[in-house]
């Protein structure tokens, strides 16, 4: 089974929320998931450092066109040169979508997500709330170990 979760977040974050974004990603890696993410600075970071601490698999879906840009604990950089135009690709590659704080950025993937009809469980401080019936669900999770569960449960029901 492919568990594919795709993790956002802000991209300048405080220590307390990269603990939470690495926790995240160490979660993500003991329970078999290939985790996607924006592959720069912030939670992409903090939740790759979590992924590759476990020997888990993390791509970073990049906005620039150098795989360079990268963080250096992604397995794999994937240069897109769209800029924020990517921010569809990082939700497209997830089953589910776990967001941890975040602005602008995230809020976009989040809307992405939720018109994709995909799920998106976050942790931190975004409030979402989809209108159609075809949109995916915004869950609040008050710890890692929780949207790790819930992100693996609804990965695997689809």
């Amino acid at each position: 089974m492919v568990l594919n979760v795709s993790v956002i977040g802000g991209s300048v974050v405080p220590p307390e929320t990269c603990e939470t974004a690495k926790e995240v990603g160490k979660l993500l890696a003991k329970a078999g998931a290939t985790v996607f993410c924006g592959g720069l600075t912030g939670v992409m970071e903090c939740v790759a450092e979590g992924v590759r601490s476990q020997n888990g698999l993390v791509i970073g879906i990049l906005p620039g066109s150098r795989p360079e840009e990268g963080n250096r604990y992604l397995s794999a950089a994937v240069p897109t040169g769209l800029g924020y135009a990517r921010n569809f690709l990082v939700v497209r590659a997830g089953k589910v979508v776990i967001a941890i704080d975040g602005s602008t950025g995230t809020i976009s993937e989040a809307s992405f997500a939720l018109a994709e009809g995909k799920d998106v469980i976050a942790i931190g401080g975004m409030e979402l709330t989809p209108k159609k019936k075809t949109e995916g669900r915004y869950i609040k999770a008050k710890t890692p170990k929780e949207a790790v569960e819930l992100a693996i449960k609804l990965a695997s029901e689809i």
